[in-house]
């Protein structure tokens, strides 16, 4: 598989108007201008732009002319899309400050400096400027029927829920960045299909030029809930080496393959392979697991970090020792101390409740070893180790 067929089948859901044609255009030696936009809801890029910052790079080494294009006007309206209720807007300094660090987490995949650095825009720069009779003309190119036909607008009217004009504007502000950067490709996750399409019409409306759409695979598991991307379970891309590896360890079974060829460079052939001995029992998926996280800590922290990653993981999780480093310390009276007393003194645990219930799960361990009798007594010591949960460790000292 050469380069241009593998950055035409990686990760790729779909491409409009096609696959032969993009094909075509790229063995044509045209140097094609793209981008993909990233919303600023949050202060930190996650797995799930990675998938997209990646597919980025792919062009880039192939010479093409790429943009990293930070939605901060649209990113005050709010991204619609698979939201069953509005979502709240953002002011211009919240989005700016959660956009602050872009570069410093992108620029470990994508070049900003050398002979075809990409290039970093603010979509506020037209956006800003535009006027109600700039909006007038735009909207006259689509109809109301072509923006509520989206299947969550549809879901929302018959919830009886609100559709505000600024959400069904959202697709118009995202298809003027086309045509505002006269881009020939644009790139998205498949549930960005509908936006990117728009942004297709809008080209050919206004600049009688045709723009490729690519959409990306999406990470999600076997109930179609998104895996390390969501606000609820979000992988940031800033997180420490034994974080992010811990994190991936998290993902359930069914996504191993489908993570190894969107979140790393492992060549698809072996993927293929890993796919077939998950399904045939030929492989113990923790070990698959421990390959793909290894694969995407290596690939945005390096080699060494991700050994370190590792063998951490293997440490505290598999053989149950504490943490190497950053064990937080908590100096204490000595004495003798009842177990769920102790949780709530080290701040182990919120409340008693939740005290009592760690122990009766057997989610506590003092220096290796499992409690599980909520009126366990304890003679606390220099040096002892309270584990509580999966992650969270404690070191006693005694208070002179």
């Amino acid at each position: 598989m050469d380069k241009i067929d593998e950055l035409l089948n990686r990760g790729v859901e779909k491409i409009y108007p096609s696959k032969e044609a993009l094909e075509k255009v790229l063995r044509s030696g045209k140097r094609l201008r793209l981008y993909q936009g990233f919303d600023p809801s949050m202060p930190n890029l996650h797995l799930g732009n990675l998938v997209g910052i990646l597919k980025l790079r792919q062009f880039q080494d192939l010479g093409h002319e790429v943009i990293f294009l930070v939605g901060d006007f649209t990113g005050m309206i709010g991204d619609p899309t698979d939201k069953s209720a509005t979502r709240p807007r953002l002011t211009r300094k919240q989005v700016l400050a959660n956009a602050k660090n872009w570069k410093e987490q992108t620029e470990r995949i994508l070049n900003f400096d050398g002979e075809n650095p990409a290039k970093i825009m603010f979509n506020s720069q037209w956006n800003d400027k535009l006027t109600f009779k700039d909006l007038i003309e735009i909207s006259s190119n689509f109809t109301v029927q072509q923006m509520i036909e989206r299947d969550f607008f549809q879901r929302r009217i018959s919830d009886g829920k609100p559709i505000f004009l600024h959400e069904f504007l959202y697709p118009l502000a995202q298809a003027i960045d086309s045509v505002k950067m006269d881009v020939d490709l644009e790139i998205g996750g498949s549930d960005q299909t509908f936006n990117m399409l728009v942004g297709r019409i809008l080209m050919k409306a206004l600049k009688e030029k045709e723009k490729f759409v690519l959409s990306t695979k999406i990470l999600v598991d076997s109930k179609g809930e998104k895996v390390g991307k969501t606000a609820g379970n979000a992988l940031f891309l800033n997180a420490a080496p034994s974080e992010m590896f811990g994190g991936i360890m998290s993902f359930p079974d069914e996504v191993i393959p489908l993570a190894f060829e969107l979140l790393t460079k492992v060549p698809l052939a072996l993927i293929e392979q890993h796919r077939k001995a998950i399904q045939n029992d030929k492989v113990n998926p923790m070990d698959l697991k421990k390959q793909l996280a290894f694969e995407i800590v290596k690939l945005y922290h390096g080699g060494d970090l991700a050994k370190a990653a590792q063998a951490e993981f293997e440490r505290v999780f598999q053989k149950r020792q504490a943490p190497l480093d950053d064990l937080l310390i908590y100096y204490i009276k000595a004495g003798d101390w009842n177990i769920v007393d102790l949780l709530l003194e080290t701040k182990l645990a919120p409340s008693k409740s939740e005290a009592k219930r760690l122990v009766r799960q057997g989610g506590v361990e003092v220096d290796g070893k499992q409690l599980s009798v909520i009126s366990c007594q304890l003679s606390v010591k220099n040096g002892m180790i309270i584990k509580a949960g999966k992650r969270r460790f404690v070191k006693l000292k005694l208070k002179d």
